[in-house]
């Protein structure tokens, strides 16, 4: 199995499915191959640092979460070699053809992304926001050999084939009461995986999160502090998702942009699903809508 996670920014992946990808690869072993993509520089996300300093701390943090969580990681980088500026993502031209690229280099068979809000009330981070619109517009071309070619010369030539993947939006915390996930994950046996990699992130967690105040969090002074503030985060989201467990536990949507999942697909493929948080009624009716069953 092959997963590719696309985000907009540095941590998020550790904030929402970093545990699931941890079971899949105590499942699979070498057979599961994992990579992330980061698709801004990440150079606004402090409040002391300069921009160059800020970004390049954070890609160093985000490396050595890669050494811990065994994942292939990259930075999206646009037809002209640049890195997307944060908090200015447009879901145009370049991001498309950046992420067709990207896309086709690995050949994923989940693609995991952030959410499209269907309610236009709730909050937003504007780069969660255009990352998701933008796998979402470029999903069909995804199998379209020559889309993006003239921004990617190297890739013209022989038209090769290239699977369209399942698509699925993760958890958005700035979108507070507006997810609506089909799968939960019991990524418990992962949590100490997931505090781990998150606890590299050290310029968000102890410096900029507490410094913004978005994240209802106090600076944590030790791993075991936080290990604490983590448990209360996901203690909060499962409040959020009317989730009855004590468990940590990973939320996911599935979208119809890409290849049409079964229900026993999802069942045989998505590691320790808690039975309790599935809404399988709705979804097995959704997908049958869409025509996969």
């Amino acid at each position: 199995m092959k997963a590719l996670y696309i985000h907009a920014h540095y941590d998020d992946y550790e904030f929402t499915a970093a545990g699931t990808f941890a079971l899949w690869r105590r499942r699979l072993g070498p057979g599961f191959q994992s990579r992330v993509i980061v698709c801004t520089d990440g150079e606004a996300g402090h409040h002391q640092l300069s921009r160059a300093e800020t970004g390049q701390r954070r890609l160093a943090e985000q490396q050595a979460s890669a050494r811990l969580g065994g994942y292939d990681f990259a930075l999206l980088r646009l037809p002209n070699g640049q890195v997307p500026r944060e908090g200015c993502l447009g879901a145009g031209r370049e991001l498309l053809a950046a992420l067709w690229q990207a896309i086709r280099e690995f050949a994923p068979d989940y693609l995991f992304c952030p959410p499209l809000p269907a309610d236009p009330l709730p909050g937003v981070h504007v780069d969660h926001l255009e990352v998701a619109e933008a796998v979402r517009r470029v999903a069909y071309l995804i199998n379209v050999p020559h889309a993006f070619t003239p921004e990617f010369p190297a890739a013209a030539g022989p038209a090769t084939p290239c699977p369209v993947p399942v698509i699925v939006a993760v958890y958005d915390g700035y979108m507070y009461g507006a997810n609506a996930p089909d799968l939960a994950v019991d990524i418990e046996a992962a949590f100490e995986d997931v505090v781990q990699m998150s606890w590299c992130h050290q310029s968000q967690i102890r410096e900029w999160l507490p410094w913004v105040g978005r994240h209802q969090m106090s600076a944590p002074a030790s791993v075991a502090e936080w290990r604490q503030t983590l448990r209360a985060r996901f203690d909060r989201k499962n409040r959020e998702l009317a989730l009855a467990t004590p468990r940590a536990v990973e939320v996911f949507t599935i979208t119809g942009w890409g290849a049409i999942p079964t229900a026993d697909q999802l069942r045989r493929d998505f590691p320790n699903l808690l039975a309790d948080g599935c809404r399988w009624g709705a979804l097995a009716e959704r997908l049958r809508r869409w025509g996969a069953e």
